[in-house]
């Protein structure tokens, strides 16, 4: 793997949940060594969160695979030294604990970067270390309702949450982009930096369209459910045969030519009615009812191949498991196997692909899997790996 990108990287990341492991594990698809503490037996509370998956929790499986599992009990004395002693020879540390447990720790960014000043620091967390809510525990759910993404998510009657970890993935993903840019500005400088990320600051940028539009435009953005909430016609039909199918309009000439090849009314295109966008926003419930009888004559099929005909974006509403068998998918050999402590299973490249070379997808570690050997590695010798799992340090 010494032709990966972070190859000769050390990462220890203070982990859980799924934020910070999402940030973890794209440095170690890119070639990073990621040592994950977890604590002893029962590891990231992650592994719980469901058994779908021979028994074992797809949302752990997802988010850990390629790296080391060191249990560490981090509330105990003996363990300050197993992390100064990793820290040291680390090149990135990430944190995503409760407020404040970092800094009672002795891990607080400024306390580290003193000691290591090459040190990467990237503390993940609800609100920030600063601020009326900085003492707030956040959860994925509570921070789309505090950004304010339920008030846009949802039907006219009621809010709902995005349906996978948005704040999490988000955030996880702002982290690593930053990591990213302090280790480019360590090769630069040589001097490590501090990168701290907030699940709700994260949601809010994410928000930008939604608190312009009200703070400017002076009215609420109404929820929309399926359909597109300012631009129409733009989100679910359904056909004939009862199956949907969800279309975008993004422009005049594509609704031009949306009249003229899919619903056959050529003139419907400079109708005043809805010769603009503004003007179709305010006729939403006509127009679509118009759009639906007509789609009501055909199969779900034929209005797809009439949408590709006249350069329409379309899409299928496909269910998880559709998904899963997906053709676009298997057609660009997206799919890999990883081991787990359960057996070996599919699971998905990430979505960046480079043409130098494939991401490493290795194993998804059981908990401590890695202890022993990465105390033998700080130097602790058997006799002292065996006293440390006696007294339940690791």
């Amino acid at each position: 793997m010494s032709n990966l990108p972070l190859s000769g990287i050390t990462v220890v990341s203070l982990e859980q949940a799924v934020a910070a492991p999402f940030c973890s594990r794209q440095l170690a698809e890119l070639g990073a060594r990621v040592i994950k503490i977890e604590r002893p037996e029962v590891g990231d509370f992650a592994r719980g969160y469901d058994q779908a998956v021979h028994g074992q929790s797809g949302y752990f499986l997802w988010l850990n695979r390629s790296k080391e599992s060191l249990a560490l009990d981090v509330k105990k004395d003996e363990s300050k030294q197993i992390l100064a002693n990793l820290i040291a020879k680390a090149d990135v540390f990430i944190q995503n604990l409760a407020p404040g447990a970092a800094q009672r720790l002795g891990l607080g960014a400024d306390e580290l970067m003193q000691k290591h000043p090459r040190l990467i620091v990237c503390d993940i967390s609800g609100y920030g270390d600063s601020g009326p809510y900085a003492h707030k525990k956040a959860y994925d759910l509570l921070i789309q309702s505090e950004a304010g993404i339920l008030a846009v998510t949802g039907t006219k009657d009621s809010p709902a949450k995005v349906g996978v970890s948005l704040t999490d993935i988000g955030t996880g993903l702002h982290a690593y982009s930053g990591i990213l840019s302090a280790l480019f500005q360590r090769e630069r400088t040589g001097k490590g930096s501090r990168i701290e990320v907030t699940m709700f600051e994260a949601m809010v940028e994410w928000m930008n369209h939604p608190l312009m539009y009200e703070h400017f435009g002076g009215k609420r953005l109404q929820r929309a459910g399926t359909d597109h909430a300012i631009i129409v016609p733009y989100g679910r039909f359904t056909a004939g045969d009862g199956k949907d199918v969800m279309l975008g309009i993004q422009n005049e000439r594509e609704w031009a030519s949306f009249c003229a090849k899919v619903l056959d009314q050529p003139e419907l295109a400079t109708d005043p009615r809805y010769n603009n966008n503004t003007k179709r926003l305010a006729a939403r419930d006509e127009l679509i009812e118009l759009i639906t009888g007509i789609f009501a004559k055909k199969t779900a099929e034929q209005v797809i191949a009439r949408l590709d005909e006249a350069g329409i974006a379309n899409a299928r509403m496909n269910t998880p498991a559709e998904v899963w068998d997906h053709a676009q998918l298997k057609a660009r050999d997206r799919w890999r196997e990883v081991d787990t402590p359960a057996g070996r299973i599919p699971a998905l490249l990430p979505p960046v692909t480079s043409a130098d070379y494939e991401v490493r997808m290795d194993a998804v570690p059981s908990v401590g899997q890695h202890t022993d050997q990465i105390l033998a590695e700080l130097g602790y010798s058997s006799e002292q790996i065996r006293g440390l799992h006696a007294s339940a340090v690791v």
